[in-house]
């Protein structure tokens, strides 16, 4: 389905209307650009002059003047936090008029720049302009404008063929963190501002930095963008194509000429959006071929895939907005793409560009999978949503996963079994004898499968930022399919319909965290890699622990001190053999033991605590099944759940059923006896509610 038409602008009564006022933004030296976004009805672009070091402000309106005679008048644009004024003459004659205003910041005034999402903050300025015209008519609009520079930096790279794909925002390389949006419900009269804020909270409360747009959804509305600004979530968006190959008929070109030119005039003022992707998969769909085209009518379906996206779609965003950069699509091989005529031979290379990347198959817990890309913009796994998301579109008769209402709600192919078939490799499936606690049980170990898969990708993508290994890496952005549910159904989302979080969320709250130790095996031997986003080194302290399963002590520990994380890196902390570790700790053995470890300075957590298995679980060695209590507390907004458990516990899940709200941390290994937890409602609740709610689950509770 196309996305819809522009729609008309409404008209004033006044004898001056304002019917849009948009954003004509320019470049200075071909490589930086800065737009600054306001109001819905203003919008200003903003330019940096680096040889002065000063701002430079442009600000398009457009009239339609309905008087037969020029209209004169004055026009003051003030910004007050940045002591700036500045008074115009015009004169608007009848018919539409664009007015073209410059505003020039000096160089001794302080501007903050606008930061995405744990870099900065996001300052914007409250800016007026008045419309003073002749006969006693004013006019007065306000606007928000923000400052920031954004590059995406394509230059070769040592040891490897091929080209960086990354972006600098204020000159500083940001590690994209994220996700994928599709639209948050089939019936877009129910995406509430309420609902909007609750998604896009839970997008930056996981420490992620980026969603994607994807093109085969729709262009979301201005209060998407417009929280996105507030919030500091870069966007990368697409344009409305997806996975097809399209017409170039005249009266379509004309169609999307006049979509794409609206959307562009619309949105181009955020500084959240970063960069424009002319489709999702297109490239890709007619280079691998996935429609079956001969040949010999290749070179057609090309000219017309260069017709839509470069000689239509690039030439609108070029003229339109040259604030920020534009690819043809995702995946794509960016400058190589165009060196190759605009379409690449292998649109997925891992030495340009962005990749997307899905294998159900192989073994999600060996990193040597996943491709050592430049950026992962797509790559996941299906789960379950919770039974009390299902529960309110289900009956008894559906409660199981080979009933018809499963099947009809799994949307891709084989999703059911593959989602069994990647858990076994690890796990013990429920045998229950009952069938609705094995339903309940597999939904959970669909959880924990998607979680567990999705870290162990997304971990191998961060501590690739820094290294070249055959000639491949230097990753610079992890964003996984997908952040959210259009329906209650399996899908590879984290957010569940209605914004619960599944298990895959809370995890990403730790493998996006702004210090991460990221633990793996190579020949045997174990490594431990500190990632860092942030701008700054710092001296930190690594400890590892190994437990048994069968003991909340630990059998042994090892503190290294005085190690320096250099900011916007990942480095490497800590290797030693397997064999060595394990004997170094006594009786332990692959089976019977576990890896955690953190970082820390003066005595204070500054990450979360990671894990390692040596084994799969299924093949765990005295794993004992775990009382887990929960005392229950309030503490104003918050509630506070002190848990205590007999023995160690993996993917400790709570569970309030359908009462709104998350909890601090989820799915948790819990290697020590106590732990304390908070929940934080998102409507009100009370103590008494949540006890009759609660249930807590861990891995053996479902053999």
């Amino acid at each position: 389905m196309r996305a819809r038409k522009p729609r008309a602008n409404r008209k004033n009564r006044s004898q001056v209307r304002i019917l849009t006022t948009d954003l004509m933004t320019l470049t200075t030296d071909g490589s930086l650009w800065i737009t600054g976004p306001t109001a819905r009805n203003l919008k200003s672009p903003l330019k940096l002059d680096k040889s002065a070091q000063a701002w430079n402000l442009e600000i398009e309106a457009t009239f339609d003047v309905v008087s037969s005679k020029p209209v004169g008048g004055q026009v003051i644009v003030a910004i007050p936090k940045l002591q700036t004024q500045q008074m115009y003459n015009l004169e608007l004659q009848p018919g539409k008029r664009i007015v073209e205003l410059f505003l020039n910041i000096s160089k001794n005034i302080t501007v903050e720049t606008w930061w995405p999402h744990g870099h900065g903050n996001q300052t914007g300025y409250n800016m007026t302009i008045l419309f003073e015209l002749d006969g006693g008519l004013n006019i007065e609009k306000s606007a928000k404008v923000y400052f920031r520079t954004v590059e995406l930096i394509e230059e070769p790279i040592k040891g490897s063929p091929g080209l960086s794909f990354y972006f600098k925002i204020n000159g500083f390389p940001v590690f994209l963190k994220g996700s994928n949006w599709i639209p948050a419900d089939s019936f877009q009269d129910r995406v509430t501002s309420e609902l909007l804020r609750l998604l896009l909270q839970s997008v930056v409360d996981a420490n992620m930095n980026t969603l994607r747009v994807w093109g085969g959804g729709i262009y979301e509305q201005d209060e998407f963008y417009e929280l996105c600004d507030e919030l500091g979530i870069m966007v990368w968006q697409d344009f409305m194509f997806a996975c097809a190959l399209y017409p170039t008929d005249q009266g379509f070109l004309d169609s999307v000429r006049a979509e794409v030119a609206y959307q562009i005039k619309r949105l181009k003022s955020h500084p959240s959006i970063i960069i424009w992707s002319g489709n999702n998969e297109n490239e890709e769909a007619l280079m691998m071929n996935w429609y079956h085209i001969s040949i010999t009518d290749r070179p057609i379906y090309i000219k017309d895939y260069v017709t839509l996206y470069v000689k239509n779609i690039r030439e609108l965003v070029l003229a339109g907005d040259k604030s920020r950069p534009f690819i043809t699509s995702s995946p794509t091989n960016g400058a190589e793409t165009v060196a190759e005529g605009w379409v690449s031979r292998n649109p997925n290379s891992n030495y340009f560009g962005d990749v997307h990347f899905y294998d159900y198959i192989s073994d999600c817990w060996n990193w040597k999978v996943f491709p050592r890309a430049r950026f992962a913009s797509e790559y996941g796994y299906q789960s379950w949503p919770s039974f009390s998301t299902l529960e309110k579109v289900s009956s008894t008769e559906d409660w199981s996963f080979s009933s018809k209402f499963s099947l009809h709600r799994q949307h891709h192919e084989g999703g059911n079994k593959q989602m069994l078939y990647q858990a076994g490799l690890h796990f013990k499936l429920p045998e229950s004898t009952d069938p609705l606690r094995t339903f309940k049980d597999t939904i959970y170990l669909t959880q924990v499968m998607q979680a567990q898969c999705v870290k162990t990708e997304t971990e191998f993508y961060r501590r690739g930022r820094s290294e070249i290994v055959d000639q491949q890496g230097h990753t610079m952005g992890a964003l996984y399919w997908q952040l959210n549910d259009i329906w209650q159904a399996p899908s590879w989302a984290s957010l569940e319909y209605g914004g619960k979080w599944k298990m895959l969320h809370y995890f990403a709250q730790n493998f996006f965290a702004p210090l991460l130790p990221v633990g793996f095996e190579n020949e045997n031997t174990f490594y431990i890699y500190g990632v860092s986003d942030l701008h700054s080194d710092y001296s930190m302290t690594l400890t590892v622990r190994v437990h048994t399963w069968s003991s909340l002590e630990p059998v042994c520990s090892c503190v290294t001190e005085h190690l320096v994380m250099k900011g916007g890196e990942a480095v490497r902390l800590y290797e030693e053999p397997v064999s060595e570790l394990l004997r170094r700790c006594g009786n332990c053995t692959r089976e019977s033991c576990v890896i955690s470890f953190y970082l820390s300075a003066d005595h204070e957590l500054l990450s979360p605590t990671n894990y390692h298995f040596l084994s799969s679980l299924k093949e765990a060695l005295g794993l004992c099944k775990a009382q887990i209590t929960a005392i229950i507390s309030q503490q104003g907004d918050i509630f506070v759940f002190d848990l205590e458990t007999s023995a160690v516990a993996p993917f400790v899940w709570l569970d309030v059923g359908s009462i709104p709200g998350r909890f601090s941390d989820n799915g948790f290994l819990m290697t020590e006896k106590t732990r304390t937890i908070l929940f934080y409602p998102w409507e009100p609740t009370s103590k008494s509610e949540l006890e009759q709610s609660f249930h807590v689950t861990s891995l053996t509770d479902i053999y």
